[in-house]
């Protein structure tokens, strides 16, 4: 018998290590999605990426991946950036959005920087990425300056939120 929580068109989100094999393969398409989207730029301007963009896996506290029965489907991570919590890597197969996964993904991702004893989300998403922009202002995120590495990014948004 199929648990609840496995059961077709519920999106759960598990707690794994940042080597992940799900996990890798996801920021593996993320990455190939982005460079294309953004392929211009980075074509242009061989130093477009800010030093920093990289993670390094030391600073992850958290890396969750969200699963659609068996099928891994989306990504989130979080990582220290000072006194801040940084989400990293959000990424949502084209296949499964607009299904709840990416509410799934920073829900997980709050509740995950609650218990790491974080007050405060930030996150970086480029112009380029209209649906990302659309779900964090939908889930309650509200723009803020660039932050670091960020600030001299072009296209660059960046916005926080407040955990209760």
């Amino acid at each position: 018998m199929t648990a609840p929580a496995e059961r077709a068109g519920v999106i759960v989100v598990r707690s794994v290590g940042w080597d992940d094999a799900a996990a890798v393969a996801l920021r593996g398409a993320m990455g190939e999605e982005m460079g294309a989207r953004y392929a211009d730029r980075l074509a242009s301007k061989p130093d477009y990426l800010p030093r920093g963009m990289n993670v390094a896996p030391e600073s992850v506290g958290y890396t969750g991946v969200a699963y659609a029965g068996a099928v891994p489907v989306g990504h989130v991570a979080l990582r220290r950036l000072g006194a801040d919590l940084e989400i990293k890597r959000m990424f949502v197969t084209p296949s499964h959005r607009g299904t709840g996964v990416a509410r799934a993904l920073l829900a997980a991702a709050e509740d995950a920087a609650r218990a790491l004893g974080g007050s405060r989300i930030i996150l970086q998403t480029g112009d380029r990425q209209p649906d990302a922009v659309r779900v964090y202002e939908r889930e309650g995120y509200t723009p803020i300056p660039r932050f670091p590495p960020y600030e001299r990014l072009e296209g660059s948004y960046c916005f926080e939120k407040f955990l209760a």
